[in-house]
């Protein structure tokens, strides 16, 4: 009886008056369009927020780098100096898109007290051989806890900023 279209900033009904089961002389067909909020406010498309880079604030910066990168296992994406006291290392784990970034001189990145960020989430596909595999190359790791299903194992870096291995098993 209906069919919509759309023209890309209006929908319009159009409705065969002959196919309804009674008679009509006119019709007014009336409907509520919702809009994301950013297109209600004008923006004309809907905005992605992307996280993709978490300060990690470390004492020290090539303890941590290679902590992260020989224990851990994350890329070393950047490692600049670009002057002024201040060093930049972006490091990411495999199949992430999301970073860290560690240093010196990056203001209030690097006021933030070494050890303070706690239980930052690492997804794995397997965590009894994640585990292994981090236990394998010197992380000290905690048990497997298993909270009915969804599976995490603990660890921290040398300033005390601590990690979750997490499996969900909708990740199997």
């Amino acid at each position: 009886m209906t069919d919509l279209e759309d023209d890309g900033q209006r929908l319009f009904a159009r409705v065969n008056a002959s196919q309804l089961p009674f008679h009509v002389e006119s019709i007014i067909v009336s409907f509520i369009l919702i809009a994301p909020l950013d297109e209600q406010k004008g923006a004309g498309r809907k905005m992605d927020l992307k996280l993709e880079l978490v300060p990690v604030p470390v004492s020290d910066v090539d303890r941590a780098k290679a902590f992260y990168v020989e224990k851990v296992g994350f890329h070393a994406d950047h490692d600049v100096q670009p002057g002024n006291g201040m060093r930049v290392v972006q490091l990411t784990p495999p199949g992430s898109a999301c970073s860290i970034v560690i240093g010196t001189g990056m203001g209030e990145i690097s006021e933030m007290q070494p050890g303070t960020v706690k239980g930052l989430h690492l997804v794995v596909a397997d965590i009894n051989k994640a585990r292994e595999a981090f236990g394998l190359r010197g992380v000290d790791v905690g048990e497997v806890d298993d909270l009915g299903g969804v599976k995490y194992v603990h660890f921290s870096d040398p300033d005390g900023n601590s990690w979750v291995l997490q499996e969900m098993p909708v990740h199997q």
